[in-house]
């Protein structure tokens, strides 16, 4: 539990704005070390055209995270022929984080 604790006490702010025509999404780009190239951290993601996810945490979590939410977009888009429906998506992802958490 501490590391969990620890791991949310390091993370930057991340925050979502719904707008009558949209959706405006920012994060804080904190890096640890200057030693990282700033372009190679990428801390905003589009799942597909409409849909993008934001992080605050451990980036490989984050990987995880939008690759599986990829996969299942486009697994639902081959088989129905439009995007996926946004409550759909976010129960495979929060079933993948329950998966890591049990």
């Amino acid at each position: 539990i501490e590391y969990a604790l620890n791991a949310v006490a390091t993370g930057a702010t991340s925050l979502g704005v719904k707008a009558k025509n949209g959706v405006v999404i920012a994060t804080e780009k904190k890096l640890p070390t200057c030693l990282i190239d700033e372009t190679s951290v990428e801390k905003i993601v589009m799942l597909t055209e409409n849909i993008a996810i934001v992080y605050s945490g451990i980036g490989p979590d984050f990987r995880v995270l939008y690759k599986k939410g990829r996969k299942a977009a486009q697994a639902y888009y081959r088989v129905y022929r439009e995007l996926i429906p946004i409550q759909q998506l976010v129960r495979e992802l929060a079933s993948v984080m329950q998966e890591f958490t049990q």
